[in-house]
């Protein structure tokens, strides 16, 4: 399948935006996660990971208010942003693009992983003393996670969580990891040639039905109990990670 998609890989790509909005609308994550995830059932990693960097994109800076905040919060996460940059390009340079079987397997172990950490509620501790080396280390982990996968939930989510911010500031902290993460698997993407104009074109397709699906979920919020939603959508996301990593180690 090439970036320019036909009628029926589109129609799938559309619905699971939606659902990957309608999610994170819900419980505030999730969309990148769970839009990767399934859309690499239907297409090669590298076309979904393609796809998914504009709604990534604009939901994520969506993130970043209160502004008047942002500028204290990149202070203290600096460190990891740069890691996460240097990871991710300097995996993308050293692995090339997240293809094949392997980036499949590599996908579904990190699904299961990030879903067992949701369903089990850990919660670590960081030392504030510790930040200025364990956030570029967090970073330039999940940065090589993301240019594997294409997934850029681990480490950084359960970094950020150990941080000890309060709510509004651990969602402008994922908001800052997220942007930065989506930008640097662009620019991976487009250095190894798999970020074509086309490519640009479809994601920002993507972005209607991303943002429609947020809209609904923030609406379905008020009559749904956050708690147990996200408890079905990490069982989902731990259901479809270990049929992804079964598919990539089948032989």
């Amino acid at each position: 399948m090439t970036h320019d998609l036909s009628a029926a890989p589109l129609s799938i790509a559309v619905a699971v935006f939606v659902v990957a909005g309608l999610v994170k609308g819900v419980v505030g994550l999730g969309l990148p996660t769970l839009a990767m995830a399934m859309l690499a059932l239907v297409m090669p990693t590298t076309h979904a990971a393609a796809l998914l960097v504009v709604p990534s994109l604009v939901t994520n800076l969506l993130q970043l208010r209160p502004l008047r905040q942002l500028r204290p919060m990149l202070r203290r996460l600096g460190g990891m942003q740069a890691g996460i940059c240097a990871g991710s390009l300097l995996g993308s340079w050293w692995l090339g693009p997240p293809t094949g079987r392997g980036a499949t397997a590599a996908l579904g172990v990190v699904l299961m992983l990030y879903a067992a950490w949701g369903l089990l509620g850990a919660r670590l501790t960081v030392p504030a003393a510790a930040e200025k080396w364990l956030g570029p280390l967090a970073g330039a982990s999940t940065g090589l996670v993301t240019a594997i996968t294409g997934v850029f939930v681990v480490p950084a989510v359960p970094y950020l969580q150990a941080l000890s911010l309060q709510k509004d500031e651990i969602v402008q902290a994922m908001g800052i990891s997220f942007t930065v993460s989506t930008v640097a698997l662009g620019i991976g993407l487009a250095s190894q040639g798999v970020y074509s104009a086309a490519a640009a074109a479809s994601s920002l397709a993507m972005l209607v039905p991303a943002l429609a699906g947020m809209v609904l979920g923030q609406w379905l919020r008020s009559f749904l109990s956050a708690r147990v939603f996200k408890t079905c959508f990490f069982v989902g996301l731990a259901l479809l990670g270990a049929h992804m990593a079964a598919q990539g180690w089948r032989p």
